[in-house]
C-alpha cells in the first residue's frame, strides 16, 4: 500500500470490502476489492483474479494488479465514477428504447468478448454492471469460469432472478448461452423496470421463482411500447432450451441490435490489440499472482474465522 492511499469506503459484500484509493505519484484513482486472508480465500478469489486478469476491454473494468496486506489480498482494479446500473435503472424507472439498446450493445460488446476469451461470467446483472459517464463496464468475475483453465459449469451460482433455466437442472451446462439469458434479464428490467420473472415477494420463495423461469413465464406489460424487433429479440433470448436460444453471433445480426450501433465503440473495441493469440496482461506474471493467492491463504491456520472477520470489520471503520 505504500504507492496508494486510502480516499473513502465504497461498498462491501459478505466476504469483502471495496474502497476508492489514489495513486501517491500519479494521482489516479482506483478501486481495490480487500478480502481477508485465510479460508475467504479459495478457488473462487483465484478464478475471480486470474481470469479478471486476462480480460481487456472497453466494458470490462481493468485488472491492475494483485497485493498482500497483513490481513488481506487486494486485488486493484479501474474506478468507474458513477455508479452501478442497478442504482441508475431504479432513478430513472425505466429506460427508453434507445437508452436501453445503447446500454445493451455495449454490454454485448463487453460479454461477447468474454466468450471469445473463452470465459463465462456467470452473474451478470445490473448491480455487476458499473457506468463510467456513459460507458458500462462489466465487473465482478467471483462466479467467472473459464473453458480453457477449469470444468464445466455444473454448479446452481448467480443470482436467483437472473439465473437460466438450465442452471437449476444440476447438471453441466453451457455458461455462454446461461450468460445470454442474464443479458435478456437485464434487457427487460431497462425496458420495464421490473424483473421478468417474479417480484420481490417471489425472490422470497426461491422455489415459485424457479418455477416461472423454469416454464419462461413473463410478459410485457401493456402499458410498456416497445418495437416489434425488441419484442422479438427479447422472445428468442427467454428460450428454455439453451440449444434453441439466440447465439451471440445471432443477437449482434438482430435487426433491433444493429439499429444506431455506436461506430466509436466498435473501433475501441477492435483497436484493442489483445486476443487469445496475442494476449497483453498486467505486469503481474501468472506465477507471481498464484503465490500471493497460496501466501493469502496461510492465515487460515493462525487465525480463526471470527479474527477474520474482525478485521473485515475494522478496515471498514479505516
Amino acid at each position: 500500500m505504500e504507492k496508494y492511499e486510502e480516499v473513502k469506503d465504497i461498498g462491501d459484500g459478505n466476504y469483502s470490502v471495496v474502497k476508492l484509493i489514489r495513486h501517491i505519484d500519479t494521482k489516479s484513482l482506483f478501486a481495490v476489492k480487500y478480502i481477508p486472508r485465510g479460508h475467504t480465500v479459495d478457488e473462487r478469489v483465484a478464478r475471480e483474479i486470474i481470469n479478471h486478469r486476462s480480460l481487456r476491454h472497453p466494458n470490462i473494468i481493468e485488472f491492475k494488479e494483485v497485493f498482500l496486506t497483513p490481513t488481506h489480498i487486494a486485488i486493484v482494479m479501474e474506478y468507474a465514477a458513477s455508479g452501478d446500473l442497478f442504482d441508475y435503472v431504479c432513478s430513472q424507472g425505466t429506460l427508453s428504447e434507445d437508452k436501453a439498446r445503447y446500454v445493451f450493445q455495449q454490454l454485448i460488446s463487453g460479454v461477447s468478448y468474454c466468450h471469445d476469451m473463452e470465459i463465462c461470467h456467470r452473474d451478470l446483472k445490473l448491480e455487476n454492471t458499473l457506468l463510467d459517464g456513459k460507458r458500462i463496464k462489466i465487473c465482478d468475475f467471483g462466479f467467472s469460469k473459464s473453458y480453457l483453465l477449469h470444468s464445466t459449469p455444473n454448479s446452481r451460482i448467480g443470482t436467483p432472478s437472473y439465473i437460466a433455466p438450465e442452471i437449476f437442472s444440476g447438471k453441466e451446462y453451457n455458461g455462454k448461452l446461461a450468460d445470454i439469458w442474464s443479458c435478456g434479464v437485464m434487457l427487460y428490467i431497462m425496458l420495464v423496470g421490473e424483473l421478468p420473472f417474479g417480484d420481490q415477494k417471489d425472490l422470497q420463495n426461491l422455489k415459485k421463482t424457479m418455477n416461472k423461469i423454469m416454464l419462461v413465464q413473463y410478459k410485457i406489460p401493456d402499458t410498456v411500447h416497445i418495437s416489434q424487433h425488441c419484442r422479438n429479440l427479447i422472445s428468442r433470448i427467454f428460450v428454455a432450451n439453451p440449444m434453441k436460444r439466440i447465439s451471440m453471433r445471432e443477437i449482434k445480426s438482430h435487426p433491433w441490435f444493429l439499429e444506431n450501433l455506436p461506430k466509436e465503440s466498435i473501433k475501441e473495441a477492435q483497436d484493442v490489440n489483445y486476443t487469445k493469440e496475442n494476449p497483453i496482461y498486467s505486469l503481474q506474471s501468472i506465477e507471481e499472482i498464484m503465490n500471493i493467492i497460496e501466501e493469502a491463504k496461510i492465515l487460515a491456520t493462525t487465525s480463526s474465522s471470527d479474527q477474520l472477520e474482525d478485521l473485515t470489520e475494522a478496515l471498514k471503520k479505516m
